[in-house]
C-alpha cells in the first residue's frame, strides 16, 4: 500500500464516524426526551378510538379483535409494531417499528390505524427539502 491509499482510507473512516457519532449522540438524546414527554399510540378502529397506549421501554403485548379479524401489537423500547394479523394481504405487518411522532401503522382489511402522538415538536423534523 502506497502513502496515498493510507490517506484514503484513513479519510473515509473519518467521514464514516463523522455521520455515526451524532447518530448514537441524538439516540440518547430521544430516549431522555421520551421519559420526560411520552409518547401515545392511538389505536382507532372504523375511525372510533378504541385504546391509547403509553409507548414505554417495557414490553406490553396488546391483541384489537374486531368484527373484521385480530391484529395483535407489541409496544416495547418507547415504539410499537404490529406482530400479528389474520388479515390476507399481511401489509401491516410490514410498517415496522414506528417510534415517531406522526408514525402510523395502517390495517386496512380490518380497517385499523395506530397513530402516534405525542408533544407537538417532538419528532417533528424535516424529512426532505422539496423547492
Amino acid at each position: 500500500m502506497k502513502r496515498g491509499d493510507v490517506l484514503l482510507i484513513g479519510l473515509i473512516v473519518v467521514i464514516a464516524l463523522a455521520f455515526l457519532i451524532p447518530r448514537w449522540f441524538f439516540e440518547d438524546l430521544s430516549e431522555k426526551n421520551h421519559n420526560n414527554n411520552p409518547l401515545v399510540a392511538n389505536i382507532k378502529v372504523d375511525g372510533k378510538l378504541v385504546r391509547s397506549v403509553e409507548l414505554t421501554e417495557e414490553e406490553q403485548i396488546i391483541e384489537i379483535e374486531t368484527e373484521d379479524g385480530l391484529n395483535i401489537l407489541k409496544v416495547h423500547d418507547y415504539g410499537i409494531e404490529m406482530i400479528e394479523a389474520d388479515c390476507p394481504d399481511q401489509l401491516c405487518l410490514t410498517f415496522g417499528f414506528v417510534k415517531r411522532n406522526g408514525g402510523t401503522i395502517v390495517c386496512l382489511p380490518h380497517k385499523m390505524i395506530v397513530e402516534i402522538e405525542g408533544d407537538s415538536g417532538e419528532g417533528d423534523d424535516v424529512d426532505a427539502i422539496v423547492k
